[in-house]
């Protein structure tokens, strides 16, 4: 039997080089932590396919049409993409970004059962994350609602028990930002203002040492009056005695 080549289940862009389009995915690449940019059109192939079969039935009125989109809105619906009381024409109006939200990569970051976006795909791809009695592997699998309180790390994983570094850590950071003393956030403030009125101070020495200059050329500039005067007055009473001798 000869076997079928697999098809591809994404589409890449039409054109490989746009600066907008790259600096768009490599936005979204270090935010939701995708590994290459393969993963992104994969997203956007499943939401282009969303996208074609709102458009499709959009037009039709008859039984089948209203019922499959009833199908569709309730499917994006279980998993948190739009509300359950919209329309079958808002499926046109969504961005990649309500998907990437919905995965559980994101979910586990928001949940802050990790430190990192990046911890979060290691510890689902070295399989400690599980949904319900399922192992998950796939940092692009799309949380349902109903399955977001399932989450939780494998009874056989290492990161299972509590008191596992990571969990300290994150649960750590978890507490800080819930329950920040104010006491600390006085003082961190008040550093800042050290901080900020020490740089404001360095231009004024600067400004005051330009302002020296000028005045003490002056002050010299009035000595050298100074010693000039009497050195004029000197000469004057010479000439007056060298008068009154030639008159004599």
């Amino acid at each position: 039997m000869v076997k079928s080549k697999l098809r591809k289940k994404y589409m890449g862009p039409e054109h490989l080089w746009q600066m907008k389009r790259i600096k768009e995915e490599s936005q979204l690449r270090k935010k939701y932590g995708y590994k290459n940019k393969k993963e992104i059109w994969k997203v956007q192939s499943t939401l282009r396919n969303f996208r074609a079969q709102a458009r499709r039935l959009i037009p039709l009125k008859d039984k089948q049409a209203e019922l499959e989109k009833q199908q569709l809105i309730s499917k994006l619906a279980a998993l948190g993409i739009i509300k359950e009381d919209s329309h079958i024409e808002d499926i046109l109006a969504l961005d990649i970004r309500d998907l990437l939200e919905r995965r559980l990569q994101t979910i586990l970051l928001k949940k802050k059962m990790v430190n990192s976006i990046k911890q979060a795909r290691q510890f689902i791809t070295h399989g400690h994350i599980k949904i319900g009695e399922n192992k998950i592997t796939s940092p692009s699998y799309l949380v349902r609602i109903s399955e977001e309180s399932q989450i939780g790390f494998s009874e056989n994983s290492s990161i299972f028990s509590e008191m596992h570094p990571e969990r300290v850590a994150a649960r750590e950071k978890k507490e800080a930002k819930e329950t920040m003393d104010p006491d600390m956030t006085k003082i961190k403030a008040g550093e800042k203002l050290k901080e900020d009125k020490k740089e404001t101070k360095i231009p004024k020495k600067k400004e005051e040492s330009k302002e020296e200059k000028p005045i003490e050329k002056q002050k010299e500039v009035e000595k050298v009056k100074k010693e000039e005067v009497p050195k004029d007055n000197k000469k004057q009473e010479n000439n007056k005695i060298k008068k009154e001798e030639k008159s004599d």
